[in-house]
């Protein structure tokens, strides 16, 4: 296992270190959403609603609607100045029965497991809980939420509840809760006498999850069936992360206000070039000292040219003026 957490546990003027670790995991058969005529995997984009950009992740913040619709944005700064005093601290509240506490209260559960040398005041606190017969109430925080927390003994350790606060309980508000429905007393002692004969001890181990298991076997008859494909590749030009990199380099480009390479044509002017690029070949743009020299028309030459050209109407043209002539047909 890996830990997700530490800490200590505070419990009065003892500091106990412990790491913290996930006690349950998700064993339901996972899915990716694929294009059903080719398989390709179906991706999402964080794409603002405002300007239709796709949104880098450095550039998300989030933001809290108020009631008249106003909007309250809060960056990882504002959130670092908020409070949090159980950041790494379990702090024990209070000692209570564990009959005390309604099971929907529950959140999730996690492994205590004592950090470098506070192996013994662990056992201390976890041999005090066993004679007690009770639970502590407790503070953590974790990823930026703070929660309730009931710590117990399971098995030799010591084990994390998180907690739903009380106002995040719903209270049921169905209408036949305020009915008087008469129940005969024959009913009831029929149903409580098959209460009685299905009474027994709970063993988790005699349940079965039905459904992953039919679900196991669809997946394994298709795969013997030979009802199986080859994934096929995001992109031809090696697949999807390409494809990210390269919009992410064409965005950056054109922020820094710069013009990145047009992906399918070639936006230089007819004179520039002897004929189109062939397809798929590459359109961007050459430097302006590859080109080709351009031929002038006599009538554009200047007063001090034609002077000149009489003195050597062989010699080439300058490379200034084919540079000028280069940056005004660009």
């Amino acid at each position: 296992m890996r830990s997700i957490w530490r800490g200590a546990v505070s419990f009065g003027l003892v500091s106990i270190a412990v790491k913290l670790y996930s006690a349950t995991e998700d064993h339901d058969i996972r899915f990716h959403q694929v294009h059903v005529t080719d398989g390709g995997r179906v991706k999402y984009k964080r794409v603002c609603s405002v300007d239709g950009e796709e949104v880098e992740y450095a550039d998300i913040a989030k933001g809290y609607e108020l009631p008249d619709g106003q909007l309250v944005v809060l960056t990882d700064e504002d959130f670092e100045q908020l409070p949090l005093g159980t950041t790494h601290e379990i702090e024990v509240l209070q000692f209570v029965d564990q009959e005390q506490i309604d099971p929907i209260h529950f959140e999730k559960t996690y492994y205590l497991e004592p950090d470098g040398v506070a192996t013994r005041p662990y056992v201390l606190l976890r041999t005090a809980l066993e004679n007690a017969g009770q639970v502590a109430i407790t503070k953590i925080a974790i990823r930026q939420r703070e929660s309730l927390a009931v710590l117990r003994v399971r098995d030799g350790v010591l084990v994390l509840h998180t907690m739903r606060w009380p106002d995040e309980i719903r209270r049921p508000g169905f209408g036949f809760l305020d009915e008087d429905v008469p129940v005969k007393a024959a009913e009831l002692a029929m149903a409580e006498s098959l209460i009685s004969t299905m009474a027994g001890d709970f063993d988790p181990s005699a349940f079965t999850d039905d459904y992953r298991e039919a679900m196991q076997q669809l997946l394994e008859a298709k795969q013997s069936g030979g009802e199986v494909q080859q994934a096929p590749d995001a992109a031809d030009d090696g697949g999807g992360a390409v494809v990210d990199l390269m919009s992410a380099l064409r965005r950056s480009v054109e922020r820094a206000g710069g013009n990145a390479p047009a992906a399918g044509g070639d936006d230089s002017s007819a004179d520039d070039a002897d004929e189109a690029p062939p397809a798929g070949k590459s359109t961007a743009r050459k430097a302006p000292a590859k080109k080709a020299p351009a031929k002038k028309a006599p009538a554009t030459k200047a007063p001090a040219e034609k002077a000149a050209a009489g003195k050597a109407d062989d010699e080439p043209a300058k490379p200034a003026k084919r540079a000028s002539r280069a940056r005004k047909t660009a």
